[in-house]
């Protein structure tokens, strides 16, 4: 007698069938949904909290979140803005909460964040470099878009501001990144 082993196949993005499955209940769509965006969302709220705890707490409390409400989503085929959407706000509470307004202290440790995924280490200097010279939309901006790939119509959603600021913003941090890359002298 044959036993049917194969294991249950999961899209190589987060897509609107999968948070169907975990609306249905299904661990290990969610498990995948974890292993997937936990470090995307990690670096996001970074950005905005500037304090790893902050940042772990909002992964898990975003992924709870998705987890508990996965049922109300209705499929538009933006998955990921949803999520990212549910991580600013819980972003956005921490923030408050703990009245943080530090720089970029928080960014000092990079492993295991979204930035962890540009894989030069002199691309990821540049990148913390700009960083510092950015405002904190801009911020957020450069990390949907440059480490995480979405785009721009998704950032807008997310940030709660107009496409064309977005992609105004994006160009303003582009000019900082290659006036910063031109000033700087590297030894090599």
């Amino acid at each position: 007698m044959e036993q049917n082993t194969a294991k249950t196949e999961y899209p190589k993005v987060v897509d609107d069938a999968l948070l169907a499955r975990i609306a249905a209940g299904d661990r290990e769509a969610f498990h995948f949904l974890y292993q997937a965006i936990a470090q995307n969302i990690y670096g996001f709220s970074l950005s905005i909290t500037k304090n790893p705890h902050d940042a772990e707490d909002v992964v898990q409390e975003t992924l709870l979140a998705v987890y508990r409400h996965a049922h109300t989503y209705r499929g538009q085929g933006k998955p990921m803005a949803w999520i990212f959407t549910i991580a600013r706000n819980f972003s956005l509470k921490h923030l408050q909460l703990s009245r943080r307004v530090d720089s970029l202290d928080g960014l000092q440790d990079l492993e295991g964040d979204g930035l962890s995924r540009i894989s030069a280490v002199e691309q990821r200097m540049v990148l913390q470099a700009v960083l510092r010279t950015l405002s904190e939309q801009e911020q957020q901006i450069v990390m949907l878009h440059a480490v995480h790939g979405m785009k721009n119509r998704e950032i807008s959603e997310i940030l709660h501001i107009p496409l064309n600021t977005v992609l105004s913003k994006y160009h303003r941090a582009l000019k900082k990144l290659r006036k910063q890359m031109e000033g700087a002298h590297y030894d090599e």
